[in-house]
């Protein structure tokens, strides 16, 4: 309605509440570039590095070179940087989907799109970042997730029109090091909060919050479902705008929530440690097809063996572009 979005518009983008942004990594490969364990990673390094360039092409199934990504260019690309173990890295690949890439800050080389001054702030020490879409090209707005890694572009959606902005809490001191990872870890950080929004939230509450304050109530925002329903309209044409209350007890729960969240989504949460499922049956813990009964409340990893009990609203839960079943195509081949 015209009152809605009256008001929605009237709410801070998070544009306008973080200084920098910027989408995940592009690969340009990523059955080449990302890997299940640090040990796959630095094989292919090792391997593609001392090839051929057509024989690697064929090994790999690389197919044709692209304007951003050639052969011959990431294969240049891992040979200056040493190769080095130093520079495998952990990334989130998708929603609780943590894999390893290799790392030399250098854009068109090993991986097509590296945004090396940016992601910098990711691997230079401690930080968290909040994911979320520009426009979506769904009915329904799940589009929000965390990550303490770099990232991929694909994060909450391999759709086109729905890539992934990481917005950081924290910005690192830059580094003119042609090699990301060999920046000095020791520089103080700073907020990558717009000063204004400070101040304003410090003349409302009568004390400035602190920036985690600040970013798990944004995150809590984008998790209440109230909000998502309510604005689902205007949340696919451009990035989500964040409503901020008078009352300062209001925003105090809400980032108590959204803490708890962040631990939870960042898989570092206490709670986890006595998960309501459980993995059951006999067999060898291969992932074949994975499928949901219902009446159960089982996950199926294969024939014989499951988790449960899974509800059915968890098994429809999504994150993004990502239902829970999604885990079928990114599982390695043993649980």
């Amino acid at each position: 309605s015209e009152k809605g979005l009256k008001q929605y518009s009237s709410y801070l983008k998070i544009t306008q509440i973080f200084t920098k942004y910027q989408t995940g990594i592009i690969t340009g490969r990523d059955k080449l570039a990302i890997q299940f364990t640090p040990e796959e990673m630095w094989n292919i390094v090792l391997t593609f590095s001392k090839m051929e360039p057509e024989l690697a092409r064929k090994a790999y199934k690389l197919g044709k070179d692209a304007r951003d990504w050639k052969v011959k260019l990431a294969q240049e690309d891992l040979r200056k940087s040493g190769p080095s173990r130093e520079l495998i890295v952990p990334i989130l690949y998708r929603p609780f989907d943590v894999r390893y890439t290799y790392y030399t800050g250098q854009n068109r080389g090993f991986l097509r799109w590296a945004y090396p001054q940016f992601m910098h702030h990711m691997l230079a020490g401690e930080n968290v970042g909040v994911i979320t879409c520009r426009q979506i090209s769904q009915s329904s707005w799940f589009h929000a997730f965390v990550s303490n890694k770099i990232t991929d572009d694909c994060i909450v959606s391999n759709r086109t029109r729905e890539r992934g902005y990481l917005f950081l809490l924290f910005l690192y001191p830059s580094t003119d090091s042609q090699t990301i990872l060999t920046a000095s870890k020791s520089g103080e950080r700073k907020p990558n909060l717009h000063p204004v929004v400070l101040k304003t939230l410090a003349e409302v509450y009568g004390k400035e919050p602190s920036p985690e304050q600040i970013f798990n109530y944004i995150y809590a925002i984008l998790y209440t479902p109230t909000y998502r329903e309510k604005y689902a309209d205007f949340l696919r044409l451009d990035f989500p705008r964040i409503p901020f209350p008078q009352d300062q007890g209001l925003f105090n729960s809400l980032a108590d929530l959204g803490r708890q969240l962040v631990t939870l989504h960042l898989l570092e949460s206490p709670d986890l440690e006595s998960p309501l499922a459980r993995f059951e049956g006999e067999g060898d813990n291969k992932v074949g097809k994975v499928k949901y009964d219902e009446k159960g409340e089982r996950i199926y990893i294969n024939e014989t063996q499951f988790f449960s009990p899974v509800p059915s609203e968890i098994w429809k839960y999504r994150i993004g572009g990502y239902p829970v079943s999604y885990t079928h195509l990114t599982l390695p081949t043993k649980a």
